[in-house]
């Protein structure tokens, strides 16, 4: 059975409990191969945080997962980290679980407290996951067979969110793979009238969200290298579905991820949260 594509009418915040409808069979769209249960939560040393609590509940089922894609990458396209830092792990777990926790409190999807990590390894795992997110893309390497699981997990109606890059050379790179996975579609600017910019929250005003310590420390900039303006961009499938949405020039998840921090400013943590509301709302409901 595949993944449930069907379209529905924009969700209000009252009513986004039926677009969780489609999370509950998010499993079930592995089935078209052997069906596999999905792997058990395990947490992976992270290059900021190896000791951040884990909820009470986390053994806990609910009916919504947030993937993080774990990625071979470059050490050294800036020349920096060339101690073996795994890019995959930025702001992981402090983000990701701020994050589950705002998306409990301002929608009513049953989340579950921790994210998943999953690899593109040639095991039907991935598929149990319909939505999945990643930060650092600029840095990453990905080898043909996981291109190729990437490509099928798309299309088979996958979404993928990625974040947390920056300027000139950090867009070749990503795009470099991006180009092996979708040769033949686009990556385009996303229309404001665009349905994932107001499935819950109108975001006709939307700005660039830096990184912590680009706002706490000197110079007190909101961009990276060259990365002077936020770009909104996707690729779509043959529906018209965002199927990749793609969030360059900022940094949402250091917003995730210092939301309890006075040191960083209110507005930017709000864009961030309602950004991710949003496209977490347009991937169940269309």
């Amino acid at each position: 059975m595949k993944r449930l594509n069907k379209s529905f009418p924009a969700l209000t915040r009252g009513v986004v409990a039926a677009g969780v409808l489609m999370a509950a069979c998010g499993a079930l769209w592995a089935a078209e191969r052997t069906f596999k249960l999905p792997r058990p939560f395990k947490e992976y040393p992270g290059y900021e945080y190896n000791d951040f609590p884990i909820p009470v509940d986390y053994l806990d089922k609910h009916e919504w997962t947030r993937a993080r894609l774990r990625y071979p990458s470059f050490l050294n396209v800036h020349g920096y980290y060339a101690d073996g830092f795994n890019r995959w792990t930025v702001d992981y777990p402090r983000s990701d679980r701020h994050l589950l926790e705002g998306v409990r409190r301002l929608t009513r999807i049953d989340s579950k407290s921790v994210e998943q990590v999953v690899d593109l390894d040639g095991d039907d795992d991935v598929f149990n996951w319909p939505i999945m997110y990643a930060v650092e893309v600029g840095y990453w390497n990905l080898p043909d067979d996981q291109i190729a699981q990437l490509r099928e997990y798309l299309l088979r109606g996958g979404f993928f969110m990625c974040d947390d890059f920056h300027g000139t050379i950090e867009w070749e790179n990503f795009m470099r793979v991006m180009k092996k996975v979708f040769p033949e579609r686009p990556v385009v600017d996303l229309d404001n009238k665009d349905p994932i910019f107001h499935v819950i929250y109108d975001l006709d005003q939307r700005f660039q969200v830096p990184g912590m310590q680009y706002v706490v420390y000197p110079p007190h900039r909101l961009y990276e290298y060259d990365g002077f303006v936020a770009r909104w961009e996707g690729i779509y499938d043959d529906r018209g579905r965002v199927m990749v949405a793609i969030c360059h020039n900022m940094d949402l998840g250091d917003a995730w991820e210092n939301s309890d921090d006075p040191r960083y400013p209110e507005k930017f943590a709000d864009l961030a949260y309602r950004i991710a509301m949003n496209y977490f709302i347009y991937d169940l409901s269309h």
